[in-house]
């Protein structure tokens, strides 16, 4: 048997020998056509595009007024001043900017999260259930996606003022918990991901209705669910008509709003805030890039955690 099987181990092939775990990724590149590497080229023309204002922004951060103009954009000043633009930028005003920084996260976190539930439920109940009006109902919601952000500030601010509500964080915080497009993407992805035999099957075990949404829709719409919110904590962060419309009180002001007023502090009394709006504005990106960070994830992962669900 010893002398067979070293018979064997000779007449195996060198191809069939391990290799290395880079091999597919050479046997790949020696088969690239004349195509692909001017299709490579305009990828990462487009990807420095597209990172050449953060490029700036964070050189930008590192410099104080006099290097800020007097110097190239895309390169450092004479001095690195990133420590003291954020020592100010935290203490300027008597540390405002943690009350902007902090608005905003509350307007956009909690807003996201329930305009998440709210578009989970519309958009599960317009997928599985029938009842009168489903197709009207799901067209006004189609329409409402189409109607600019802007145009609804008015009517938003009259609604809301008969209400008592203008000058508070209800006014903010209430109409970033709709999300039209929410419901939309919940409804298609319900159509679509969760089988109809299931929850049948769901039903004839004794699950009610809440239960099969909490314990097996909601898993199985997980990376629907994910998108919707990171949709929408960035839409309401990056948000700057509504607040202006309706806040007045400097401390409710989310960070967009607040850098906006710094950025016209100049013309008001001649004093140049302008390396902090840079770091200010450095800083603003840092819980939107943390969240996508963090989130990105459950995009891969949570296709299949419904099939496994006890």
């Amino acid at each position: 048997m010893a002398r067979e099987s070293s018979a064997l181990r000779s007449l195996t092939p060198p191809s069939a020998s391990p290799r290395p775990w880079f091999g597919w990724l050479v046997r790949r590149s020696s088969r690239v056509s004349g195509s692909q590497p001017a299709l490579l080229v305009l990828l990462f023309a487009a990807s420095g595009y597209f990172l050449v204002p953060l490029i700036w922004l964070m050189i930008s951060a590192t410099k104080d007024n006099g290097d800020l103009f007097g110097s190239f954009g895309l390169w450092f000043g004479q001095r690195n001043s990133l420590f003291d633009n954020l020592t100010q930028l935290f203490t300027y005003e008597d540390g405002i900017f943690w009350h902007w920084l902090l608005n905003s996260l509350l307007y956009a976190g909690v807003g996201a999260l329930c305009s998440t539930m709210l578009a989970a439920l519309a958009g599960y109940a317009f997928a599985k259930f029938q009842f009168p009006g489903r197709s009207v109902g799901f067209s006004i919601v189609l329409g409402a996606i189409l109607v600019p952000v802007t145009a609804l500030a008015l009517p938003l601010y009259l609604l809301l003022s008969q209400w008592g509500l203008v000058n508070s964080i209800w006014a903010v915080l209430l109409p970033s918990c709709v999300s039209p497009f929410g419901v939309y993407l919940a409804r298609i992805y319900a159509s679509a991901s969760i089988p109809n035999e299931l929850i049948e099957a769901a039903r004839i075990d004794g699950a009610g209705e809440w239960r099969i949404f909490g314990t097996l829709a909601l898993r199985l719409l997980s990376p629907a669910l994910v998108t919707i919110f990171l949709f929408q904590f960035v839409a309401v962060w990056n948000n700057f008509f509504l607040p202006l419309v309706m806040l007045s009180d400097q401390h409710l002001y989310p960070v967009t709003l607040g850098l906006q007023t710094w950025n016209q502090s100049p013309a008001l009394n001649n004093h140049a805030l302008y390396n902090l709006v840079v770091t200010g504005s450095l800083v603003s990106i840092l819980p939107l890039v943390a969240s996508f960070v963090v989130l990105q994830r459950y995009w891969r992962n949570g296709l299949s955690l419904g099939s496994v669900a006890n």
